[in-house]
């Protein structure tokens, strides 16, 4: 599987190789060699980051899973500024280079493109991390992303380089961003008219603490997924409408049906379980996600936590699915604001003969350490697989117990909780 650090080195080693090609040996530890590598690297980036953005099957399938491809996207961007503001400080130019322009533009614009194309980037970076805009402006401001990454590439089409654009470097450049404008024009305009999408009816709303159980039926063809994966639910009514992913908390039903778990943690999703009501008219972009059920495992372990419990909800649904007797449901939650309430897991977990362990007080729970180690000692260390769903500072505890215990980190299959 290809890790994000891979998609972010990726497009810096082959920037720095296609760099020096074009350059003398004698020039290579200089500061203008590593200003125009910086800047290639930094174009380059910005274009596998469109790239990545666009939701592709065949993306989203080489890292992993759309949550994978989300983190090398982000890390693409944060990696980008730094190299772009490495090469503004620095003069990407030595005497004895031979320069020229591939779109020649009157000085002053080239000059404003070539400050605006850093202000773009930064811009883009900045939104993309900042959690604290209201998600309904954030995606909407996003959106300018394609738009001012081709002020970027007309800012490489500008300036004064040693870069032809038939040269190596020229090729790598003109395929990285031909790649990023294409990827980038598909998701603003055409995605939502050829992505996997269905149209489904509210007919069930149970609310809970700061929470809402959802279920859906199709009002046509119903959505094909596989339990464990998510969608993106965009409902049709004012104020609700940006869509939004979460994990499809269900089975394959045979009527169709699809449910949610909805947690109130930001904005969006406050407004989502406030105001959603039975017999609103939703869409559904779906599936993604790689966060399966390994069907080999000798010994399951499933720890969930908070919202992070659909997707095991979703495994206990599964009709088609068997030999639950192995699998040990771990579900970590904050007294009070636990939704499914713990009976009601309790219930799910009991009908299908998996074994079910409740964990009000925490990463530190000895209620887990215990179970966990008793697992391992019955069935033996290489034969317990973990599934982990759950808030990121849940996750290094998840692994201290495996290495404690000497369970393979290959055995950790998990998802990452958060896109943004």
């Amino acid at each position: 599987m290809i890790r994000h650090w891979h998609v972010v080195a990726f497009p810096i080693l082959v920037s720095i190789a296609v760099v020096a090609w074009q350059l003398p040996a004698r020039d290579w530890p200089t500061t203008a060699a590593l200003s125009l590598a910086t800047g290639v690297a930094a174009l380059a980036m910005m274009g596998m980051a469109a790239l990545l953005s666009a939701r592709l099957g065949a993306v989203e399938h080489l890292l992993g899973g759309l949550d994978r491809v989300y983190l090398a996207h982000k890390w693409l961007g944060v990696w980008a500024l730094g190299l772009a503001s490495f090469h503004l400080v620095f003069h990407a130019g030595m005497q004895g280079w031979t320069n020229g322009v591939i779109v020649p533009l009157p000085r002053d614009v080239t000059r404003f493109v070539r400050q605006f194309s850093f202000v773009a980037l930064m811009f883009i970076v900045l939104l993309a991390l900042n959690r604290n805009i209201p998600y309904g402006v954030w995606r909407w401001w996003h959106k300018l992303s394609g738009p001012l990454f081709l002020v970027v590439v007309l800012h490489w089409l500008s300036i004064k380089s040693p870069i032809a654009l038939a040269s190596p470097a020229g090729a790598w450049l003109a395929l990285t961003a031909a790649a990023g404008v294409c990827a980038a024009t598909y998701k603003l305009l055409l995605y939502r008219f050829v992505t996997g999408q269905a149209e489904y009816r509210v007919v069930a709303v149970t609310p809970g603490k700061a929470a809402v159980h959802l279920i859906l039926e199709p009002m046509g063809r119903p959505l094909a997924f596989q339990p464990g994966q998510f969608g993106f639910l965009r409902m049709k009514a004012d104020g609700l409408r940006e869509p939004h992913p979460f994990t499809i908390a269900s089975g394959n039903a045979a009527d169709g049906r699809v449910d949610f778990v909805i947690r109130a943690l930001g904005d969006f999703t406050s407004k989502l379980v406030a105001h959603t009501r039975v017999g609103m008219a939703a869409d559904i972009y779906a599936p993604h996600g790689r966060f399966v059920r390994e069907a080999q495992a000798r010994r399951e372990v499933w720890i969930g936590g908070g919202v992070g419990i659909s997707p095991f909800i979703a495994w206990l649904k599964d009709e088609r699915a068997g030999h639950f007797e192995r699998v040990t449901l771990f579900y970590f939650y904050t007294p009070g604001r636990e939704f499914p309430e713990v009976p009601v897991l309790q219930a799910m977990a009991t009908e299908r003969g998996a074994s079910f362990v409740p964990v009000p007080d925490g990463p530190v729970s000895a209620i887990f350490q215990e179970r966990f180690d008793a697992i391992v000692r019955e069935a033996g260390a290489s034969a317990v697989d973990v599934a982990f769903c759950g808030p990121a500072g849940l996750l290094p505890v998840v692994r201290t117990q495996m290495r404690n215990h000497g369970v393979p980190e290959s055995n950790l299959h998990y998802e990452y909780f958060n896109f943004r």
